[in-house]
């Protein structure tokens, strides 16, 4: 039997309370918490640990999930991916995912996106996904053309960080359209 959370190069997990080392580690690179989210004063490893084991202790609720990425060649978390801002009503969400600077570029983000998707909408009945990217991420705004997202508008100087305003990229994809592009699995 396989896992749906498990691909090629990564498998999806819950945060552990040892995984707090790793995201402090994530933490002390400035790029790393931009491209995720924004630059956050440092937290002690105490406060890293309470943080962690908290998540991992924590209940998805509503399909709002954090998930930790796990490379399967070093068993490592290179990563996380979240989803938020659910809508059943609509059938959409949101998420987002960070790759640590030491992992870019190994296909892992876009293994993790793509199973990710596979269970929200294949599993879970959601129409839609959208996403945010910082207009000046080249490679997580190729990556979601990669994945077969459409652009769907440009925020212009919508977020301010690092001294002045940046313009954020929407994205959505709807479930028809990525079924087309990445078809279910076929095993029950």
């Amino acid at each position: 039997m396989t896992s749906a959370w498990v691909g090629e190069l990564v498998r999806l997990r819950g945060v552990e309370p040892e995984d707090w080392e790793s995201f402090q580690r994530f933490d002390a690179n400035t790029g790393d918490m931009r491209r995720a989210d924004r630059v956050h004063p440092p937290r002690s490893g105490a406060r890293q640990r309470e943080w962690a084991q908290k998540t991992a202790l924590g209940t998805p609720e509503n399909d709002t999930m954090m998930l930790g990425v796990e490379s399967l060649a070093e068993a490592a978390l290179v990563g996380m991916l979240a989803t938020d801002a659910v809508d059943y009503r609509a059938g959409r969400f949101t998420y987002g995912i960070s790759i640590g600077t030491d992992h870019k570029g190994r296909g892992y983000a876009t293994e993790a996106v793509r199973l990710l998707l596979n269970f929200m909408f294949g599993e879970r009945r959601f129409h839609k996904c959208e996403a945010s990217v910082w207009g000046f991420n080249e490679a997580s705004i190729a990556l979601h053309r990669k994945l077969g997202f459409t652009e769907e508008g440009r925020l212009r100087d919508h977020e301010f960080f690092a001294g002045r305003h940046h313009d954020v990229v929407l994205f959505g994809m709807t479930a028809a359209e990525f079924a087309a592009r990445h078809p279910y699995p076929r095993e029950i």
